[in-house]
């Protein structure tokens, strides 16, 4: 496949605008990327493991997996609208704008007074979490060609496993020991930090000043938020607040469908639409966009539900928790690091293909745990996950920023990571929603006596399992245990689905187009 073919204008695009910065201007803007990756890692982890005294103290534990979704339905919408504006208007003030909104909303997550506010504060760091997943990721990209991109990924990765390994740990030290809202609070340095780099060091090229006003498709943004969020809360609720067939699922999933079809009539009619249609008719772009759907689909499963697993079923404490979740991002970075040897051997695809299938024979070897079983088997479970998924990520989106030019490298990187934010956003709701209806059913038909009528009072019981007799704390743990396995089932099909697509769709050789000019 030639490039001409898979990429229709693209050689004028590369090249068209140098690299954002100099060769030798590179270390403090690297600095300050790994500060913001430093901000993703640490809210992606740490939040977590304090899941159950979160829940303990504001209640909310039938919605409770909407701390994840609603920030990721945030971060998912804004991903493409930073990209277009980052290609339009540079990637600097992109970044410093997200950086500011994400810590607005730490501070207010810091003071929620019940678990509506603190949802609706997380949807405000998501808001600035999209700038900061697209925008340090494309930049990385502009910093060093194909060639030298692995030293970056290298240092964005250690950083990141950095972060997120303290993450947990950290989370549960504050939770078990000082207070949950110090988790959001500790954004606040690391942001600034981060800031003060990148508004003193980034130097961005001069660019030609467009004849007429750029345009933002702030209606497609808004239509794409909406319909996630009638579908998700039909997701969440389904099968809990009320039936899966009852009046209210199906008013919320008919009209996000219609909302879904009035966002394709948008976004066709927009003249810079969010997610453009060259994205979805280039086979490249669109397969990986499809194959990373189905990848944050299986993501969202160890980081939202094994933290409770550990501590509901195996006893242990936050602090212990976060360490069996966070030993998956030991292996991630390193793996994602010899991926690039894999890579510049058998190519993007194959890496990504062998990457999955490890991960998939991992996800449904945890269902085969012993009950209660030990810490380290989880644990070694995380480990070879991270390893796979190191193989498989990392080169999908290396491989996609390779074929495209400067000018197109925002739209194209949000366009993946907008996917796969829009698999982890469905993700978080429909295995909360797998995870809620197990536990619920098996509440309603058990054969023990004393155990909780529902799912807010099984949450302070698992707090407080000395209240239970033993054979109702033994009941109620074993149903966690089951909840967690049919998630972990569900992932592993969302990885036979990556697999699929990967297979059938992309191309054995992803189209690279020749390096940019470095600049001067």
């Amino acid at each position: 496949m030639s490039v001409s073919d898979e990429t229709p204008g693209a050689e004028a695009a590369c090249g068209a605008t140098p690299p954002a910065v100099p060769a030798r201007g590179r270390g403090p803007v690297v600095a300050a990327l790994m500060l913001g990756m430093a901000l993703a890692a640490l809210d992606g982890t740490i939040v977590s493991t304090a899941v159950p005294q979160i829940v303990g103290d504001l209640g909310g534990f039938a919605v409770f997996s909407w701390l994840f979704s609603g920030y990721l339905l945030a971060v998912t919408v804004t991903l493409p609208v930073y990209g277009k504006l980052s290609d339009t208007f540079g990637r600097k003030p992109v970044l410093i704008a997200g950086i500011i909104v994400f810590l607005t909303g730490s501070v207010l997550c810091a003071f929620a007074w019940n678990m509506a506010a603190l949802i609706a504060f997380r949807i405000v760091q998501g808001l600035g979490g999209g700038a900061l997943q697209g925008t340090v990721q494309t930049i990385a990209a502009d910093l060093y060609p194909l060639k030298e991109r692995p030293r970056i990924q290298a240092k964005l990765s250690t950083v990141w496993a950095t972060s997120s390994v303290a993450g947990p740990a950290l989370g549960g030290l504050l939770a078990g020991y000082a207070d949950w809202r110090w988790i959001f609070l500790i954004n606040v340095p690391v942001g600034a930090a981060a800031l003060w780099l990148i508004a003193r060091h980034l130097t961005e090229p001069a660019r030609l000043t467009p004849t007429t006003r750029p345009k933002t498709d702030w209606a497609g943004a808004l239509c794409v938020f909406a319909t996630g969020a009638l579908l998700l809360t039909g997701v969440v609720q389904g099968g809990v607040a009320w039936p899966w067939l009852s009046t209210p699922s199906l008013a919320l999933f008919t009209a996000s469908a219609a909302l879904a079809a009035l966002t394709v009539y948008v976004e066709r009619r927009a003249a810079e639409p969010v997610i453009p249609g060259w994205v979805w008719r280039r086979r490249t772009i669109a397969a990986v966009n499809l194959a990373l759907g189905a990848l944050g689909l299986l993501m969202v499963a160890p980081t939202v539900f094994l933290p409770t697993y550990a501590q509901s079923v195996l006893g242990l404490n936050p602090t212990a928790a976060g360490f069996v979740l966070s030993v998956m991002t030991l292996s991630w970075p390193i793996s994602a690091a010899f991926s690039s040897r894999v890579y510049n051997r058998i190519g993007f695809r194959d890496t990504a293909i062998t990457g999955v299938t490890l991960a998939t024979l991992i996800l449904l070897a945890f269902p085969l745990l012993p009950f209660p079983g030990h810490a380290w088997q989880p644990a070694l479970i995380m480990l070879l996950l991270g390893a796979a998924l190191g193989l498989c990520q990392l080169p999908l989106i290396v491989g996609v920023q390779s074929t495209v030019g400067w000018s197109e490298r925002g739209t194209a990187t949000a366009s993946v990571l907008f996917c796969r934010q829009v698999g982890q956003s469905l993700g978080a709701a429909l295995f909360g929603a797998v995870a809620n209806t197990t536990i619920a059913a098996r509440l309603a038909h058990a054969p023990v006596p004393g155990l909780p009528g529902d799912l807010d009072a099984a949450s302070r019981a698992l707090q407080h399992p000395t209240d239970l007799t033993a054979q109702a704390a033994d009941y109620l743990r074993r149903s966690v245990a089951a909840a967690v396995d049919h998630v972990y089932l569900g992932a592993a099909a969302a990885a036979v689905l990556a697999l699929l697509v990967l297979l059938f769709l992309a191309p054995r050789r992803f189209p690279i187009l020749p390096p940019e000019p470095p600049g001067k």
